[in-house]
């Protein structure tokens, strides 16, 4: 009977220092300043378009197909550091980000609203920005505001630097 107690107590201790070490990460984060809430989709659904249409210079003249299905999506924490955003997994022990956008290889193509599965999968009132990133489709989700913030992060690059938004 006391080895369950103590074996009970023992799991609800490491569960409540789990959470509390995923409260200290993101405090940790946070604290550096510039961060917003941040879904980003990992893996493109692998029926959408992976090529954009180029014109004759070979730029991009409209964005990957989108695929609504809602899946692939990921809860994260976007941060701006120097000249290139770090997004953060919110569902993470790692104290790296698991993706860094430097803001030279972004690439806006356009946003659209989540549809179907996709509002089920992403936070409430997110806007959707299709991107290329090093040539490859890329997709963030994030609130008006965040998309405000971003768009003008992009734009303020220093001079000489490409910009390409939307």
């Amino acid at each position: 009977m006391v080895l369950a107690l103590v074996v009970c107590a023992a799991v609800v201790a490491l569960g409540v220092a789990g959470l509390v070490a995923f409260a200290v990460r993101r405090r940790v984060i946070q604290r550096v300043g510039g961060t917003f809430d941040c879904s980003y989709r990992l893996k493109m659904p692998a029926d959408a378009s992976t090529e954009p249409d180029l014109d004759e210079n070979g730029k991009p003249t409209s964005a990957p197909v989108p695929v609504t299905d809602g899946k692939g999506w990921v809860f994260g924490i976007g941060r701006y550091s120097g000249d290139s955003i770090e997004w953060f997994r919110v569902f993470s022990y790692a104290p790296r980000p698991r993706k860094v956008l430097p803001r030279r290889e972004i690439e806006v193509l356009g946003r659209r609203y989540p549809e179907g599965q996709e509002e089920l999968a992403l936070l409430s009132g997110s806007v959707v920005l299709r991107c290329l990133h090093r040539g490859a489709p890329l997709e963030l989700a994030m609130s008006d505001d965040a998309l405000t913030g971003f768009l003008a992060w992009l734009e303020a690059a220093p001079p000489g630097q490409r910009v390409n938004v939307a």
